[in-house]
């Protein structure tokens, strides 16, 4: 399937086009309709599945993917929601009849570490009309809607699993969005977090996407696990800039120059034509042609090999497409790899020991025509049928074919997924270290054009159009048909020219001041405000810490501010050591920086006649808890919890001793209260819960927004308490009795229809690609 956005400098990093409105309806497309001859005349050509198997492979196209769904956020948590999914509701959902067929229950991915992905199928009418799978699917909308599960498709969780992040490594996820991946990679990151309270990795991640919008959702995905070690930039990946950041004592590195930034784990999870997805992307039934993917492997070649050029040693380098097309996968492993022979791919046999895979392929043969004509068995071959004079502009590229010393390279390691082995989609995924005692390649023209070129950002405005026909287009990024894909780029030599920034400094002030000068940036077509670090004796830092009762191991140094004046306006982020070193030593708006660190404290208006005061944002809460002084959490119990669930604004007066006297003694503002682990007569909390409060004259309110509140009733009292749920459903009783008086003759429409259709779908995939679920 063509993927359509811009190209060259401003290609986004979209994985899959979105496809016309009717794609996700079956009934549009009839099951006997669901062929393509160019699909199937190609792909046999290439023999990657055996005969025997074909007809099971293209009758596993022809139907539904399953609904598939990973538990996130700490492991404390998710062990508790996958416990309560295989305690609750699997015995609920089995042996669950619905029009007199057996409905089977979720089941676990066998494959995924510690039980945390499941899969079910069932059509969506069931989920509607079935009470108990209604209830269950009640449930998952409520947890994905808070960040305490994924929807995401199986085979999209392979890559981070193979990265295998440790908390203290820098990572960057090159072509990022919608995030699901990035989410998994963040939580490794965190995998120190406890049940209630965020740990402050070491290590960071940069999650980049070239397309401004689809950025903005990476910064969705990552609000609901909040880290101080997180960033986003907007980029294109083929052309990553060099970033600088002050040496850590005791890491290897291979940098010439002590502030270069290197990365121990990169994700290059690619643009591709996505025909892998074809379960749930229906419409590419109709669209598919092979040229698409000649035409993204040029541009697949450049983000690896640019990915190459930004790894530490010691690291690794995964590299995953949602396309089975050799010219978009194997053919760019060789590509990458014969460019930078201190690289070689990983084996990972054993890694993941109950998935079904299939190795790499050695031999296959691109398509040099829409009429699918694969007979020419080399480059050499192909050109030698092109005059002379047109052979500069052919779209073929050497690097199309198997390259001479295919069986050196280990393509065998490369995984290959197919729909009919696990009921999946299809996928490609490789791992790609550094050979051992090899240090990278010393290119220094091409050290140079890439700095160069990194360094000046390009506005969308200039960036060149894709059009529907991605082939078409070729020739305005392929070099001569004689060359490789994509020179051999490194961003560490001694003689790199490499432009200096001017570092950020913290900004120490004791009175706002008029900004009269603008600060010189590198980017001025970048509108997104920049990130200033505030001093740690800031008169409005010091007032907060003081209100919110912070202890002095707060890390105040590393608090900023999204304004160039450094003014404490509104709202306060966090960052960790890191990533306080990255915006100190790179322009923003060279990095194109979308956020950084997490939102943890903002300043609430109070009531009149009083000053405002800071509070705690519900998603700062994990990351601030480890610092505020324990005295001053309060401690309740369910009632009151249940109070708080029940009633927006609940007077202090209403509460049940010893909760009323500790409340009407706080001072207004902001408050921490703990509900300790314990058990009910209707209820269970296997762990502490920490939650926010605001304190106003009489009343107090919970300090977490309305799915919050509804997720945790659902999962504490088996029932939604809320009063957003109360006006909700009386909402759909009187939509049901006006169309029941307007329309007498039409059937009452069920309230169950409130519910999503879909588990998990979030509001990032309203605007997005359907591929979305996520590859």
């Amino acid at each position: 399937m063509t993927r359509r956005g811009r190209r060259g400098r401003g290609t986004p990093n979209r994985k899959v086009a979105r496809p016309p409105e009717d794609d996700d309806d079956r009934g549009m497309l009839e099951r006997a309709d669901m062929q393509n001859e160019r699909f199937t005349t190609y792909y046999q050509a290439q023999k990657i599945i055996p005969e025997d198997e074909w007809e099971t492979f293209m009758d596993t196209l022809r139907r539904p993917l399953p609904t598939t769904f990973r538990i996130a956020g700490s492991r404390q948590i998710a062990q508790t929601l996958g416990n309560m999914i295989k305690d609750t509701y699997v015995p609920m959902l089995h042996n669950v009849i619905f029009e007199e067929e057996v409905i089977p229950p979720p089941a676990q991915i066998p494959w995924y570490p510690d039980g945390l992905a499941w899969q079910f199928n069932v059509s969506k009418k069931v989920l509607r009309k079935s009470p108990e799978f209604k209830k269950f699917h009640s449930f998952l909308v409520h947890e994905t809607e808070v960040g305490n599960v994924s929807r995401q498709e199986a085979v999209s969780m392979l890559p981070p699993l193979l990265l295998d992040v440790q908390p203290h490594h820098k990572v960057i996820d090159m072509c990022a969005a919608p995030g699901s991946k990035t989410a998994q990679i963040l939580e490794a990151l965190h995998a120190n977090d406890t049940a209630t309270a965020t740990s402050t990795p070491p290590g960071l991640l940069i999650a980049n996407d070239s397309d401004s919008r689809r950025s903005h959702l990476l910064i969705h995905q990552s609000a609901r696990l909040p880290s101080p070690a997180f960033m986003v930039t907007n980029l294109d990946a083929s052309i990553f800039p060099v970033l600088r950041s002050t040496t850590i004592e005791g890491r290897r590195s291979a940098k010439k120059t002590p502030n270069h930034l290197l990365f121990d784990r990169i994700l290059c999870d690619v643009p591709c034509s996505g025909d892998g997805t074809l379960r749930k992307n229906i419409g590419i039934w109709k669209r598919w042609q092979p040229l698409d993917g000649n035409g993204l492997h040029g541009l697949q070649v450049r983000i690896l090999e640019r990915a190459m050029s930004m790894l530490e040693p010691d690291g690794r380098i995964v590299y995953s497409t949602c396309s089975l097309n050799p010219v978009e996968n194997e053919a760019v492993i060789a590509a990458a790899l014969n460019s930078h022979p201190e690289f070689e791919l990983v084996d990972v046999s054993s890694r993941l020991p109950e998935l079904i895979r299939r190795p790499g392929i050695a031999h296959w043969s691109p398509t040099v025509g829409r009429l699918i004509d694969t007979s020419h068995p080399s480059w050499a071959a192909y050109i030698e049928t092109i005059p002379e004079d047109q052979r500069a502009g052919s779209k073929m590229l050497e690097t199309h074919w198997p390259p001479s010393n295919v069986g050196a390279l280990n393509l065998e390691r490369c995984i290959r997924i197919y729909p009919h082995l696990q009921d999946t989609g299809g996928f490609f995924v490789a791992g790609l270290e550094r050979k051992e005692n090899r240090r990278p390649l010393q290119s220094k023209q091409a050290g140079k054009r890439v700095v160069e070129e990194a360094h000046t950002a390009v506005p969308d405005s200039k960036k060149l159009k894709l059009e529907t026909n991605i082939s078409s287009h070729e020739s305005e990024e392929v070099p001569s048909a004689s060359m490789s894909s994509a020179e051999p780029a490194t961003a560490i030599e001694d003689n790199a020219t490499i432009v200096e920034d001017e570092p950020a400094t913290e900004r120490p002030r004791t009175a706002p001041t008029a900004h009269t000068n603008k600060p010189r940036v590198a980017d001025p077509s970048f509108k997104e405000m920049p990130y200033t670090f505030l001093s740690p004796d800031d008169p409005a830092l010091v007032t907060c810490m003081q209100q919110l009762h912070l202890t002095s191991g707060f890390p105040s140094a590393n608090v900023l501010v999204r304004n160039p004046e450094g003014d404490a306006v509104r709202s306060f982020y966090l960052t960790n050591d890191l990533v306080k070193s990255v915006l100190a030593h790179n322009d923003y708006t060279r990095m194109r920086l979308m956020t950084s660190g997490t939102k943890v404290i903002t300043k609430q208006e109070a009531g009149r006649g009083m000053d405002a005061n800071f509070r705690i944002l519900g998603e700062g809460l994990p990351v601030v808890l480890p610092y505020i002084d324990p005295a001053t959490i309060m401690t309740a119990d369910f009632a009151t919890l249940r109070v708080l669930l029940q009633t927006y604004y609940p007077l202090c007066v209403s509460f049940r001793e010893p909760f009323k006297s500790a409340i009407e003694a706080r001072g207004c503002g902001s408050h921490v209260v703990r509900f300790p682990a314990s058990q009910s007569v209707d209820t269970t909390l296997s762990r502490d819960l920490v939650l926010p409060l605001w304190k106003s004259n009489v009343s107090v309110t919970l300090m977490i927004d309305k799915k919050a509140k509804s997720a945790l009733s659902l999962r504490l009292f088996g029932e939604d308490v809320t009063i957003a749920a109360r006006e909700a459903s009386k909402k759909r009783m009187l939509a049901a009795s006006t169309s029941v008086v307007n329309q007498p003759n039409k059937p009452e429409p069920s309230p169950e229809h409130d519910d999503k259709d879909d588990v998990g779908d979030e509001d990032e995939n309203k605007d997005t690609d359907s591929e979305e679920q996520d590859h």
